[in-house]
């Protein structure tokens, strides 16, 4: 909803309700893409049997993986 009100900025009457109609209809397109939290739960259930410096660095390996 905000991205959909920044994006049509400018835009008014007709124009501006046809923008926000089609923007709020479209299906998001950074969808997947896992979100930061999805990632730190995955990386942190594989994650489960190390520790110290070892898990340090699969955190660390398996966080910037995932984008």
């Amino acid at each position: 909803m905000t991205t959909c009100n920044a994006d049509a900025t400018g835009k008014k009457g007709d124009e501006r309700k046809a923008f926000m109609k089609e923007c709020l209809s479209a299906k998001p397109a950074l969808a997947a893409a896992p979100s930061q939290q999805t990632k730190m739960k995955t990386c942190n259930a594989d994650a489960a049997g190390k520790k110290g410096d070892e898990r340090k660095a699969f955190m660390k390996s398996c966080l910037s993986a995932a984008k």
